[in-house]
């Protein structure tokens, strides 16, 4: 079986997606374009610009966003904004999403070419809150596809009884999979942790549905000034660590899968992967602590197929994790950006000299198998 256990589908960039007005949602794509470090460009002439015109330095939550004339060029499936009167965009997005969606078929259109077996939805406040249409895309393809359950974290601590109530629909009304939890939003108007005694109510709740928990951590508190520096991305996500081997010994019967690998563009310096310090290997003395495998979408703006800088990487995550603990994703349709599904698979498959059968059986889907209870074919 060939599982990749991070894909996305999702509705148009302008759509309600979940949220109570399609306004809103705009406001989490344009928080996340804002952020992220794919390169902007001017429309008219494609000539490199930035993205400070849509957030701001000292960003605290999307209600801090300016206004840009934020929109989406449904036609051309991208997101563009107006800066002094000239437009300017950004792939963040990859190109070729038609209405800036993905939807289920196209997922399985590139799962059939690519010949992977099934795939597990991801979700997040760009794409979407809304559990009945994930639930929609695992009903038309129930042998191919399981979906996780979106939480509002900026909600848990002012909210939690109607947090803990949608998570609730989403897993046993909605059928979901999985629990994704996004720790930066977690952040919004607090320094306190994800795991404080005002959090614990929704984790009480959360951890009793019995399912997988999928965490994506980032830097901490203060996280869009600290990521900005690549020591800082660094320390803050050691620091996320801290709070997680916390957690997992606050509910030891949890399993768990950290999403992306670790922040790999803050462990590259000058062309070269940095040595990992020894203690980002610690939450893996937890026997239910699990990371994926996921690098091409990540730095595939650095480094080329067949990635050979990644292969001691890979090598070293085998090394201290196991690859009974490490599974396959790619972040679909996103890791378009820089290369095709299949070759997504086939750095690792063909090129990786290290890796057993046995290691290449676990990675590809038997952990995945394994984290959302399946049996491995």
């Amino acid at each position: 079986m060939i599982f990749d256990s991070h894909a996305y589908c999702f509705e148009p960039g302008d759509d309600p997606a979940g949220f109570e007005n399609s306004e809103e949602h705009l406001k989490w794509v344009q928080e996340a374009q804002g952020l992220h470090h794919q390169p902007a460009w001017r429309v008219r002439d494609r000539a490199p610009a930035t993205s400070d015109g849509l957030i701001p330095t000292d960003y605290e939550s999307w209600s801090d966003l300016p206004d840009a004339n934020f929109r989406v060029d449904r036609r051309k499936g991208r997101v563009v904004w107006t800066i002094d009167g000239e437009d300017y965009t950004k792939q963040f997005y990859p190109p070729n999403l038609r209405n800036l969606e993905f939807t289920p078929h196209s997922l399985i259109a590139e799962m059939d070419y690519a010949d992977v077996d099934m795939a597990l939805i991801h979700t997040n406040p760009m794409l979407t809150r809304n559990s009945e249409f994930l639930a929609d895309c695992v009903r038309q393809y129930p042998d191919r596809l399981r979906s996780m359950a979106p939480v509002d974290e900026w909600r848990i601590r002012t909210e939690p009884d109607a947090v803990i109530e949608e998570l609730h629909t989403a897993i046993r009304v909605h059928g979901l999979h999985a629990i994704k939890f996004n720790a930066r939003p977690a952040y919004f108007g607090t320094t306190e942790p994800w795991d404080a005694a005002s959090c614990r109510p929704f984790w009480d709740a959360a951890t009793s549905l019995g399912m997988p928990v999928f965490f994506t951590l980032g830097s901490g508190p203060g996280d869009v000034t600290r990521r900005m520096t690549p020591e800082g991305a660094r320390q803050g996500y050691l620091d996320e660590q801290k709070v997680l081997v916390r957690w997992m010994e606050r509910y030891p019967d949890v399993v768990v899968n950290l999403t992306h690998g670790f922040p790999w563009r803050a462990f590259v310096s000058d062309g070269e992967f940095l040595p990992m310090p020894r203690e980002i290997w610690l939450p893996f003395e937890n026997p239910n602590c699990n990371l994926e495998v996921c690098f091409p979408v990540r730095i595939g703006d650095w480094f080329d197929y067949p990635y050979r800088e990644v292969w001691p990487v890979l090598e070293a995550m085998v090394a201290n994790i196991g690859a009974d603990h490490l599974n396959w994703g790619t972040d679909m349709p996103f890791q378009n950006r820089f290369c095709t599904y299949r070759q997504s698979r086939r750095w690792i498959e063909n090129d990786c000299a290290f890796l057993s059968a046995d290691d290449l059986r676990m990675i590809m889907g038997g952990t995945a198998a394994r984290i959302l209870g399946l049996e491995l074919t």
